[in-house]
């Protein structure tokens, strides 16, 4: 079969990866794909959001099925545009969609439904945000309504930071449209998991859970971020909290969005009241993908195809009881502005490392060697028989890596390994 992975970062390494493997896989294309997704994929010079371009590439390639890694194309109707012209795709419509496009809708989504959640208000300028953030006890979580790419969300820990952050994202529009609106949300405490499950418009298989690190520093201090490293162990969540996260939250959505296929990813929070639904992303999580798929020992080109066809329920799924985990190697100045070009060494040392990948996402090819392109450049993965050997292995790389700047946190899989001993 001839596959067409819609994506440019480590997410969609990891999927090209993962395809790679199949037997049943003739042909992988990457649009726009990076420095690394070029080894195991042909590269497209065709953007994400150009839907148009990539159905006519689809056609012109007899792609037998596309699989979209980003939001933004699945925001914008991809996985519509490529249906009306009868070609299969693994995503969700911009409609089901709108459960990550949109933090308003799908906030109204959960209260309609009964999905636990923590306690919000919607705004809609800047003089209701103001008011209704003096309701709210800090800290206190402000969201962008649009996607923003990880970057939308700030946890405000009094006034002056609260009344900066409206301003910045209703006023000096620093997110664009996607801060023209805002939820104000109560504060959970507890851990964050990450939840993925196939679903194919009638059923749906669980994956492994995971942990992202979201901050930018050690301690989770410092800005929200695209993620700086995850790890996945079956001690993440306890039997009761996948049971509570299943029924209580995963069931009753995808009953409610009856036609919802794809990936479907639930940001958790497990509080003392048991795990409470943050946010739907309408895809895979990255870096939680890294982590997950390293583990998954089920062909992926079955599940997308049986997905595709909408016959999950005749697929049993089989994952590694390995510990995995990711360590996210970063430009300095990220998530600020950052500065690419730098030239990478050590990749080559680091593909002789057993039981280690390096999936690259701010990363392009030239002249024979590799350059950094991007904030996130490359995401260190590691298995393990414990949580404690997948780390060390993916530190031991990390530390291996050279570019200018390079930065990671030191801290990835700590409440992992504090929750085992």
């Amino acid at each position: 079969m001839n596959v067409l992975v819609v994506g440019s970062g480590g997410r969609e390494h990891a999927v090209v990866d993962a395809l790679a493997q199949s037997s049943k896989v003739a042909k992988i294309y990457a649009a726009p794909g990076n420095g690394g997704i070029r080894e195991q994929a042909e590269q497209v010079p065709l953007q994400v959001d150009d839907l148009e371009g990539l159905v006519q590439f689809a056609k012109s390639k007899t792609i037998d099925l596309t699989f979209v890694g980003p939001e933004v194309p699945l925001s914008k109707g991809i996985v519509d545009v490529f249906r009306k012209q009868g070609f299969p795709i693994v995503g969700p419509t911009a409609d089901n969609a709108r459960l990550e496009s949109s933090k308003i809708f799908a906030k109204r989504f959960f209260k309609a439904n009964g999905i636990p959640t923590a306690a919000f208000s919607e705004c809609t300028t800047s003089a209701e945000a103001y008011y209704a953030i003096e309701q709210f006890k800090y800290p206190v979580v402000i969201k962008a309504d649009g996607l923003a790419a990880g970057k939308g969300v700030v946890i405000a820990e009094d006034s002056a930071q609260a009344r900066s952050t409206i301003q910045q994202f209703m006023e000096s529009k620093t997110l664009g449209e996607a801060g023209s609106k805002l939820i104000l949300e109560e504060f959970l405490q507890g851990e964050e998991a990450s939840f993925h499950v196939f679903a194919d418009g009638s059923d749906f298989l669980p994956m492994v859970a995971a942990q992202d690190h979201k901050r930018r520093f050690d301690g989770d201090r410092g800005p929200n971020t695209g993620g700086m490293g995850a790890y996945s162990v079956d001690t993440i969540l306890s039997s009761p909290q996948q049971d509570a996260v299943l029924n209580r939250i995963i069931r009753p959505t995808l009953e409610a969005a009856a036609s919802y296929s794809g990936i479907l990813y639930a940001g958790l929070m497990l509080t003392a009241e048991g795990p409470k639904l943050l946010e739907y992303n309408a895809r895979f999580g990255d870096p939680e993908t890294q982590v997950i798929l390293s583990r998954l020992q089920t062909d992926l080109m079955d599940i997308l195809v049986a997905i595709a066809e909408h016959r999950l329920s005749s697929l049993k799924i089989e994952w590694r009881d390995e510990a995995t985990a990711t360590v996210v190697l970063v430009a300095r100045e990220y998530p600020g502005k950052v500065e690419s070009g730098k030239r990478i060494t050590g990749l080559d040392e680091a593909k002789r490392i057993g039981d280690v990948k390096v999936f690259h996402a701010g990363t392009r090819w030239h002249d024979g060697h590799v350059y950094t392109a991007g904030g996130r450049v490359l995401n260190v993965t590691a298995r393990g028989n414990t949580l404690a050997e997948a780390l060390e292995r993916a530190y031991f790389v990390a530390q291996m890596i050279e570019f200018e700047g390079k930065d990671y946190r030191k801290d990835i899989g700590k409440k992992g390994l504090a929750k085992q001993k």
